[in-house]
């Protein structure tokens, strides 16, 4: 699961990055709170990379897919961006969970092998 997610946050941290550049050139926002807002998610989708296998790395995952869909009302292109990378995080999550069982599975068979 860990390796699948991380792929997911990698790509949102890129994401993330290019949409500052766009909001960047909203005359409304200030510069300096764009890349505050965007340093600090792109933070978080690093930090949470590392997090993923520990309780709550998921959830938090969820809230930064929740974050990038809203960051939509600054850059309309987000809502699909977004969008996107939920169900990327979904399909992470759920097939990577799938990967470990079947992982852990395969090491019970190979130790009970070894026993015999």
């Amino acid at each position: 699961m860990r390796t699948l997610c991380s792929s997911t946050l990698i790509g949102e941290f890129f994401v993330i990055g290019f949409a500052g550049l766009v909001a960047m050139k909203d005359p409304d926002l200030a510069v300096s709170t764009v890349w505050t807002v965007c340093g600090v998610a792109m933070a978080l989708s690093v930090l949470l990379c590392g997090m993923v296998t520990r309780p709550g790395g998921v959830q938090l995952g969820w809230a930064l897919q929740i974050a990038l869909i809203a960051s939509g009302f600054v850059v309309p292109m987000m809502f699909f961006m977004g969008a996107m990378f939920a169900v990327l995080w979904w399909a992470s999550v759920h097939f990577g969970r799938q990967i470990d069982e079947a992982k852990a599975r395969f090491a019970a068979q190979g130790a009970e092998g070894d026993a015999a």
